[in-house]
């Protein structure tokens, strides 16, 4: 039986098929990567290198994150923390980790110059004053790697025209919903995006839980310093360096990541945050980023579809697409164990996800480490009592 169905109804149902055709296409991303990657012999180059630990407070896995970086299979490096301030909780299990392996070479930097609003730039420029060593390794403090780390990360420097290597990540959430359903998304969704992206068109960006580069090509970018007033420092060494001629790469070598237990407004204004971020730094992708919704849009077309089982057809299709695109590229590309065994939260965190990307058109403001900042063209500025938007 032919139905009439009007033109605006068949625009949000050919529209609704986008994000079908994204997870497949993320999917295959995923396969292309890690089996291309996996299949690699890297070469055997492992010069002495510096580890910049830029920190802030602990978590619920501080010591075993730091001391992850401390049985490294590889031959020399040095490991430079650095803190806000000397009352920083994080320099006591810094000192536990410093007696514990003693013949690593560590140390404890602090008052570094503020040259910007970005705080763990502002360390950074200090650690990389004081690194001894031409390749630096750069690592948040919540995060955890494995014994090859640094041999996977270090190994294609041995190409001079590389100039950063990051990393992709899955998570180690505590038993909270919140913290759940932002390593859900980060490994079914965000770290996908990251591989599609490679794919499509090369990797122009830097992922922030780790990134290597060398004091060569931050020289050619003008140091960490340009960075300063920026809050998506990841992002912009990467594109700076592609910018310069610089290979931006991402390793095969996963690193873990921390979620804590949050408060449903802690998640909120974390999730809106990087939303916000990405909206700022990269406006064109995060408007294609409607074309990835996939929940909220099977839900509109299901609505308007002009049978029943049309519209349970678009729902089936997301569910299974969906879902699929979570298990080939977080549960087996990235081997991520949360999203292994919390899958079925995939769709919550979807139709959370439309309503952080909505909100971050809202406003340019967001609240970071207790301060509250407007970001313009991606810079950080303190925000002013009177709440300009």
């Amino acid at each position: 039986m032919n139905l009439p169905v009007s033109l605006w109804r068949i625009a949000i149902l050919v529209l609704a098929l986008a994000p079908l055709g994204y997870y497949v296409v993320a999917a295959i991303a995923a396969v292309r990567f890690f089996a291309r990657e996996r299949a690699k012999e890297l070469p055997n180059f492992t010069p002495p290198i510096s580890i910049l630990k830029p920190v802030h407070g602990v978590d619920f896995a501080s010591y075993e994150n730091f001391a992850s970086f401390c049985t490294q299979n590889y031959p020399a490096y040095e490991i430079l923390f650095c803190v806000n301030e000397l009352s920083d909780p994080a320099i006591a299990v810094i000192q536990e980790i410093m007696a514990d392996f003693p013949d690593r070479p560590i140390r404890i930097l602090s008052s570094a110059p503020q040259l910007g609003s970005n705080r763990k730039v502002n360390n950074l420029v200090l650690l990389a004053r004081e690194a001894r060593h031409e390749i630096l390794v750069q690592s948040d403090g919540d995060v955890r790697v494995g014994p090859n780390y640094l041999r996977e990360v270090v190994a294609p420097f041995s190409d001079p025209s590389v100039g950063v290597v990051s990393c992709l990540y899955r998570g180690i959430a505590q038993e909270n919903l919140y913290a759940q359903l932002e390593a859900v998304g980060a490994a079914s969704d965000f770290m996908a995006g990251a591989l599609v992206a490679d794919w499509k068109e090369g990797v122009t960006f830097a992922l922030g839980a780790s990134v290597t580069t060398t004091k060569r090509w931050l020289a050619k970018i003008g140091g960490y310093e340009v960075l300063a007033n920026l809050l998506a420092d990841d992002y912009e060494i990467g594109n700076r360096v592609h910018k310069a001629g610089g290979k931006v790469l991402l390793s095969r070598e996963t690193v873990s990541t921390m979620y804590p237990a949050q408060t449903p407004r802690s998640f909120w204004e974390h999730q809106v945050r990087w939303a916000r971020t990405v909206r700022l730094v990269r406006p064109a992708s995060f408007l294609g980023l409607l074309f990835t919704q996939g929940l909220p849009l099977a839900l509109l077309a299901a609505a308007v579809a002009p049978a029943a089982w049309i519209g349970a057809a678009y729902l089936a299709a997301y569910l299974v697409l969906r879902l699929t695109m979570a298990s080939v590229a977080g549960v087996w590309g990235l081997h991520d164990a949360v999203l292994r065994r919390k899958l079925w939260l995939v769709p919550l965190r979807d139709l959370l996800y439309f309503a952080v990307w909505l909100a971050a058109f809202a406003s340019n403001r967001i609240k970071w480490r207790g301060q509250e900042f407007v970001l313009r063209h991606g810079h950080m500025f303190q925000a002013e009592s009177s709440g300009q938007k």
